[in-house]
């Protein structure tokens, strides 16, 4: 089995490829050289692996670009395919998410500003889910350090009506109807930036990342600005789990492939020193859905004085997982142990937005 792992960064695309064992790795780039690479994805549904990298040129805008042949060679969405209709007064900035949908060339993208849009023909054509774009709330969602977008998408495992997404600054929202409505589900997620009598609100909340392990849906992960949950209601409600995390603080949170009890964290210093605790990096390790935490540092490095961005962290499906961090100073970490020891497989890239890995069966 093979894998591969893609690496987006504030200038152009990196493609390394490995064996099932991820201890020698050959690398291919810049891809999209001076391009903004904010999403990335590796859609291994086909017969044989396609690529997928959300772009941005300050010249030309965004775009969807898609690989067949593992970055060789190139192909782009008609028209830029994710375009706001004429007279809405908005444009694309940034995409900020590329994700599968359920079904065969279903595919959604997040983008900044703030929408959720869904293809059904492989990536060539984007329509806007309306009705979350027209959300009543949708004034009154503001705009995170990094812009508002968003950043998740969670589609349902098994139902195709069933999309959960989240926004900075916006927080966590779902349809089940097939995009025909979306209701905010926020309940018990504090909103330290606001006055203390009104730091739980409906929606407003500052969502750095949610994830989701496909056998248990029900279950969700999330890192808030300040604060790790978990929901066991599919978002209907949140309980806190980062009391025993030396900062609750941080971007990205990712779930174990084979394990929906296993989740990983990178925690920041917070929003004064936005690099770990102490400058030690850890990547934390909770094997009872948050009940408790472990830190794994063998191998990384230390003093460390980077962050890691929300999609800068992500696992494989190898048995055992292989997990990947991707820092702001384009170093690039990978784990071949569930996340027990490390080592560095690429350095001095430009900085890291995404990396996103993909197992083949060559």
């Amino acid at each position: 089995m093979g894998t591969i792992l893609m690496v987006g960064t504030r200038k152009g695309l990196w493609v390394g490829r490995s064996d099932d064992r991820r201890e020698e790795w050959s690398w291919s780039g810049p891809h999209h050289d001076m391009e903004e690479v904010y999403s990335c994805l590796v859609d291994t549904r086909g017969s044989r692996p396609r690529l997928f990298a959300g772009t941005s040129s300050s010249w030309l805008g965004p775009q969807v670009r898609w690989s067949d042949d593992l970055g060789e060679s190139w192909q782009e969405t008609p028209g830029g395919a994710i375009r706001f209709p004429e007279g809405s007064g908005a444009t694309v900035e940034r995409v900020w998410q590329i994700v599968p949908g359920v079904g065969d060339g279903v595919l959604h993208a997040g983008t900044e500003p703030g929408a959720v849009w869904t293809s059904v023909d492989g990536g060539a054509t984007f329509a806007l889910e309306e009705a979350l774009w027209k959300h009543p709330q949708k004034e009154e969602w503001g705009a995170g350090f990094g812009g508002q977008a968003f950043h998740t998408i969670l589609p349902h495992p098994t139902d195709p009506d069933s999309i959960t997404a989240a926004i900075s600054t916006g927080g966590v929202y779902q349809t089940r109807d097939g995009g025909g409505s979306w209701e905010p589900r926020n309940q018990g997620i504090r909103a330290d930036f606001l006055p203390e009598d009104q730091r739980y609100p409906e929606f407003g909340q500052c969502v750095h990342k949610v994830t989701r392990h496909p056998s248990r849906p029900e279950r969700l992960y999330l890192q808030n600005h300040g604060g790790v949950y978990r929901s066991d209601d599919e978002g209907g409600s949140w309980t806190s789990i980062g009391d025993d995390l030396p900062s609750d603080f941080g971007f990205p949170v990712v779930v174990h492939p084979h394990r929906p009890d296993t989740i990983y964290v990178f925690p920041l210093g917070g929003g004064d020193g936005r690099y770990p605790p102490d400058a030690e990096a850890r990547v934390w390790r909770s094997d009872d859905a948050g009940g408790s935490w472990t830190p794994y540092d063998d191998g990384l490095p230390n003093p460390f004085y980077v962050g890691v961005m929300r999609d800068g962290m992500c696992a494989d499906t190898h048995d055992p997982a292989g997990l990947y961090l991707g820092a702001r100073n384009g170093s690039v970490w990978a784990s071949a142990d569930d996340g027990a020891t490390w080592r560095q497989i690429v350095s001095n890239l430009p900085d890291v937005l995404c990396v996103k890995a993909g197992v083949t069966q060559d």
